[in-house]
């Protein structure tokens, strides 16, 4: 039995997980199971999942509401916050630094090369995470249905993610018994995780953390809404953001995938924040950098307050953007997770999740699907590539990258760092 980690030691792996969450929600998920799952044992598949499947119903980044979640249930509020902040926060300097380089030089074919060699091996982390969810959460033809239909509902008929997720939780919640052989019935090999083991102990644990868990909830809705608050009679470029992302945050279900396109158009053609091609340019630099993709948003609230008011606009703009894109997942997460888990052990509250659960296989298929297509190929017709546009480099360092991870055994920071190293290489001799 693995035992509860002290908040010191449980900040570390939070840092850790910030630092190297590459490559969107499907990698982000991936390499928090395998940290706080897999390798330590500190929460079971079981509740792990459940958590995930919250998450998945609410709006915002999903990875980064998972570690608010986590971190609450092992060490409360501070936990939750600790969590949420270093999963985002390494990403959000990163991002500010890039904004800087970008903005004052343009692109840097060094840093891509750097960030060309991450993209392949967070490729080969997101199958891997795919096939280690697959095994432990389909088990029946239910489930794998489920999945296969939710693939095909976003990858190719393009549906509304929030039309997907609810649909299989509807599914879940009528026939309950057809996914009780799934991972929210079993237990782990070896004893229970420390979280389980901590909360048996413990029954009232929950109960006990749940008012300051609310109070938390409403002080970040109160956090979140009054710098808005205090913009829009001034009015201005920073009432305009402060009031365009608060809009986000209550909308992007799904991931940022999901809005991207109507930021891109509000962005461009009717505040003229920054032109399509650098909009074009901060998801690159999103997807290549640690934290939630969904840190474009920041990129873009930069170059806003660069053009309005310089260097310390932009980092008024780009911290304006932070606070109120990320301060109502808090809030969702303190508000909603008390409830969730006193729901725990219902019975269709239970083939709810689980129907999520087998929705998600499909969501991170899907993922991984937009995601490889997008790092192997240089052009895209429609949702398919152009056969002729695949990139060598790419699809070295792609099997360079799975070699290291399922043959040598290699460690994650270990193929990063291989992959990483690689892609520089070949994008200095002219090869990436």
């Amino acid at each position: 039995m693995s035992a509860l980690p002290s908040f010191s030691e449980a900040l570390r792996v939070w840092a850790r997980i910030g630092c190297l969450s590459f490559g969107g929600p499907a990698a982000q998920i991936a390499m928090m199971q395998r940290e706080v799952v897999d390798e330590r044992h500190w929460v079971s598949d079981r509740r792990f999942l459940h958590a995930l499947n919250f998450c998945m119903l609410l709006p915002g980044p999903e990875a980064m509401q998972l570690a608010t979640y986590l971190g609450w249930l092992m060490h409360g509020v501070k936990g939750g916050i600790a969590a949420g902040l270093l999963f985002v926060l390494p990403g959000a300097l990163v991002m500010l630094a890039l904004s800087f380089i970008y903005a004052i030089l343009g692109d840097v074919p060094l840093i891509a090369g750097l960030f060309f060699g991450l993209k392949c091996a967070v490729l080969i982390l997101v199958v891997e995470a795919l096939i280690k969810v697959a095994k432990r959460a389909l088990k029946g033809a239910l489930p794998w249905a489920l999945a296969i239909a939710a693939f095909l509902a976003l990858f190719v008929l393009a549906l509304p993610f929030p039309v997907v997720v609810l649909a299989a939780a509807a599914i879940g919640y009528a026939l309950p018994q057809a996914f009780a052989a799934g991972v929210h019935g079993k237990p782990r090999e070896g004893g229970p995780a420390a979280l389980d083991a901590a909360l048996a102990a413990d029954p009232g644990r929950i109960a006990a953390m749940a008012p300051l868990a609310r109070r938390a909830g409403l002080v970040a809705l109160a956090l979140w809404l009054w710098p808005v608050a205090l913009l829009m009679p001034v009015g201005g470029v920073f009432a305009d953001i402060g009031w365009f992302f608060s809009k986000m945050a209550v909308v992007t279900f799904g991931g940022a995938y999901a809005v991207l396109a109507y930021v891109a158009q509000e962005a461009v053609e009717h505040y003229r924040w920054l032109s399509a091609p650098e909009m074009l340019a901060g998801l690159g630099l999103a997807e290549t950098t640690p934290g939630p993709l969904i840190l474009v948003l920041q990129f873009v609230g930069f170059l806003a307050g660069w053009r309005d008011s310089g260097a310390l606009g932009a980092v008024a703009g780009a911290g304006l953007t932070l606070w109120v894109t990320f301060l109502p997942c808090f809030a969702w997460i303190f508000l909603g997770a008390p409830y969730i888990e006193k729901l725990h052990d219902m019975a269709r509250l239970k083939g709810a999740l689980a129907g999520v659960t087998a929705a998600v296989v499909g969501v991170i298929a899907n993922l991984a699907l937009w995601f490889s297509l997008r790092v192997l190929f240089a052009r895209m017709e429609g949702i398919w590539p152009d056969p002729w546009s695949l990139q060598p480099a790419a699809l070295l360092l792609t099997v360079l990258a799975g070699i290291c991870l399922f043959r040598l055994k290699l460690g994650v920071v270990t193929v990063l760092g291989v992959t990483a190293g690689a892609g520089l290489v070949l994008r200095l001799v002219g090869l990436g």
